[in-house]
This record gives C-alpha cells, structure tokens and sequence, in this order.
C-alpha cells in the first residue's frame, strides 16, 4: 500500500491477526502517526459485523480521551471492505518485550510506568470509559518511560445504556489478563482495569503471571477461586510494601479492590520513593555472566540462569561467618561463588568447597528433614549466592527439574569420594567377585564397612 486515505505509507510498523500498523505521513498536520488498517473478511459476515463494531467503538471512545498517557486518535474511518484508524506515533517498545524473565526492567522504572498507567485509566474512568484489555502488549513506553495505553476498541462506554448498547461484547480480553468479574460475565466497573494492571505488575516484577496452567480452564479456575504469591517469595530483591499493593490490586471481592486509578498510584508513589533509581540492569548482567563462567551452572540453559537471579540473593560475608550450623531446622542453600568455606561434623572438619561448589543442598533435596547434620563455615572473604528454596518451589518446572539433578549430580560425585576414603581406610576384600547376582555363595567381606544391599 502507497496510501491510507490522505495517509502516505512509509513502512510497515506490525501486523495482528486482525488488524496491520503502519507507519504514515500525515500531510495536513506535518507529522507521523500510526494508521492501523482492518479488512473485512468476505467469508465470514459475523465477524466482520464484530470488527466493524469494535473498530467505530475505538474512535468513538478514543475522541473523549485527552490524556498524556493514552495513545491519541486523530482520526475514525470505516468503509465498505475496511476500515483504519490513524493514531498518535509512539516511538518507543511495549512493555510486552520486558515480560520475560531475562528481559524484566529495573523495578524503579517498572513502577513509574505502572503509577502513569493508574493515572491515565482514572482520566478514562472519569470519562466514562473502561478499557477492558489491559495487557504489556496495549502499553507503549516512548522516551523518558512515559508510558502510552493503546488499543480502546474493547473499551466499554459506562455513560450508555449496557442494554442497549452494541459496543457491550461479552467474552472480550485476554484471558491471562481478565478479572474473575469479567471471566464469568458479570457487569463491569473501573475495577476491572485495575486488576488488569495488577496482573501486568505482578509479570514486569517477577517475569511470570499470577496464576499459570496448561489449559484455559485450569486457568480461569485459579483466577477465580485461588490467590496469587506474594511477589517477594519469587523475588526475594524486591521491597514488602509491593505485596500489600498486589494483593489489593488483585482482590477477587471488589469491595476490598482499589476503587480506581488514583488510589493504587497513591501507594506506587510510596513504594518508589523508598527505593534506589540507580539502573540494575549493568549489575544484572555482570551477575549473569559470573553465573555463565560457573562449572556448576554449565549445563543451565540462558533463561534459567536468570530465573535463578531473581529468586537469589548475592551475599559477600566474612571469614568465620556459620552459613548453617548442625542441628539447626531450615532449607537454606546456595552456590560459592568465591572464596572457600569448610564443612564440619562434630568439630572434625570433613572437606572444604570452593567456588562453584554448592552448600546446603543435603537439607533441601531431602524429602521430609530440614535438619542440619554439618557445620559449614567461611575461611576466608566468601561471596556467596543464597538461593530462596520457597521461591525456587515456584520458578518453572524446567528450572526446578534442572536445579534438583544438579545438586543430586554433586551430591553422588562427594558419595564417591568418600567412598574412596572409607575404602582406603578399609581391610582389602576377601576375594575380588567369584560368585554371580542370582544364587551363587558369596563371601562377607572381612573388615571396613560391613555393607550389604538386603532384597526389598
């Protein structure tokens, strides 16, 4: 396409499964705006009737939004076989590319762009207009993080009669994203928006949505019915006071819900000033690379090491700092990652580990004992990197699957070891192996350790 309307196109920006973005010349105005163009499919009628009501509802809704951080519509055009929509340009990213686990932006910024966000819904909600698909991919961030909401062709007009109303579709929004309200149809508030952008905070913190599943159903069962972690226990580096604003962000009871947009900004506002706006993203990744350079995370695959960053916290103790002590109850453990710490049993020292080497891990693979039964203490200037057991128990099954056969691997390998030193100590063996498996006499070995598998 050369033209859209008096649109001249410059190149194409992204494309949907409904809808293409492009780039335009605008030649009344002297600028570039975004044109995004929808055809109405010839084979199926409904749903062309369904686009074209969802396209005259986003430049009916959009006209009445005047906002600094809600993506401004110049212009409304619906014809026979399409339609297109030409928008303010926003030169920036959605906040759909920082969604994963090793793209996750430094948190100072995360809250700044959500508290913006806030304020643009409670603008929208005071004109009447609830969007209905909050989701990263509807939140654009141009320069300087100011963030730009996008996309109001699911938006609802609260000052219609919903009865009446052709633009009221039910069933609309993205699941993942959806309240439990909106999920089993009931009428909607400026609520519902809220708990939408609870659901994109809680992912831009942690790297994973509130609630997960295998199939849809699954899902919309624990969005209704179950409550979400607490974003401290995936991520222990972030500050409490978040947990208080994602739990009433993603209230089921509306009652207990944010009553809009300025009430959840009030407490993000809080929470920022409380932490650092240095940049974590160049720490970040000296972390990671540190992590990569490691024998014992070299068959973790990229993502996963930086899964294991989030639920870690790096720290440089000592010498002669206990990490744990025998007899002690807890599940702590972690990785060396310089320096060397000695493991003790009854004051006799059993082996000293060196970087890369884990500590701890005997108390957290055991299935039913947290109990400690050695010592393990910093001889020198240690740096180590405490791994949170409660939130690693909530990081990806990958992840955890590959955490366990690590530690299990290490742990077999030490077995051997000492094996070779009881041996050592040991009687040599009666007779090097004459009888067979199933039957045949066999001699008892004659000093060491008496050892003898017994037939289950």
């Amino acid at each position: 396409m050369e033209t859209i309307g008096k649109y001249r196109v410059v190149r194409e920006l992204g494309k949907g499964a409904t809808a293409t973005v492009y780039l335009c010349d605008d030649p009344d105005a002297d600028r570039q705006v975004a044109v995004k163009v929808i055809s109405f499919g010839q084979d199926c009628a409904a749903m062309s009737r369904r686009m074209r009501k969802l396209f005259r509802n986003e430049g009916m809704v959009a006209t009445r939004l005047d906002h600094p951080n809600i993506v401004r519509v110049f212009d409304a055009i619906v014809e026979d076989e399409f339609a297109y929509l030409a928008m303010e340009y926003v030169d920036g990213f959605s906040l759909e590319q920082h969604c994963r686990i090793d793209k996750l932006l430094p948190m100072h910024r995360v809250i700044g762009i959500i508290f913006k966000c806030c304020m643009a819904l409670d603008a929208a909600y005071r004109q009447g207009i609830i969007h209905r698909d909050i989701k990263p991919a509807n939140i654009m961030v141009a320069a300087n993080d100011e963030a730009k909401i996008a996309d109001f062709g699911l938006a609802l007009n609260m000052n219609k009669d919903l009865d009446r109303d052709s633009t009221f579709i039910m069933g609309v929004g993205s699941p993942a994203y959806m309240s439990p309200e909106q999920i089993k149809g009931y009428p909607l508030n400026q609520k519902t928006d809220i708990y939408s952008l609870g659901v994109v905070l809680f992912q831009l913190l942690t790297g994973r949505l509130p609630f997960r599943a295998t199939n849809q159903a699954t899902l919309v069962y624990r969005i209704v019915n179950t409550d979400a972690p607490a974003v401290t226990a995936l991520n222990p580096n972030l500050p409490e006071g978040l947990n208080a604003i994602l739990k009433r962000a993603l209230e089921k009871d509306l009652y207990s819900r944010y009553r809009n947009g300025a009430e959840m900004a009030k407490d993000l506002s809080a929470v920022r000033y409380q932490i650092l706006e240095d940049d974590e993203t160049a720490q970040d990744t000296r972390h990671f690379e540190t992590l990569r350079k490691l024998a014992f995370f070299t068959e973790f695959e990229n993502i996963e090491i930086w899964e294991v960053l989030r639920v870690s916290v790096w720290r440089q103790l000592a010498p002669n700092v206990a990490i744990i002590r025998e007899g002690e109850r807890n599940r702590l453990f972690g990785i060396i990652i310089s320096g060397c710490v000695e493991i003790s049993l009854d004051g006799r020292v059993l082996c000293r580990l060196s970087p890369g080497e884990p500590v701890g891990e005997v108390a957290f693979l055991h299935p039913a004992s947290d109990q400690r039964h050695a010592t393990a203490v910093t001889l020198e200037p240690t740096l180590f990197l405490e791994i949170n057991a409660a939130a690693l128990a909530l990081s990806s099954e990958e992840l955890l699957e590959r955490m366990r056969n690590t530690l299990l691997a290490r742990m077999i390998n030490r077995l051997r070891e000492v094996n070779k030193i009881a041996a050592a100590k040991g009687q040599p063996a009666t007779q090097a192996g004459t009888g067979s498996l199933t039957g045949a006499p066999r001699s008892r070995p004659g000093g060491g350790l008496d050892l003898e598998l017994t037939p289950m």
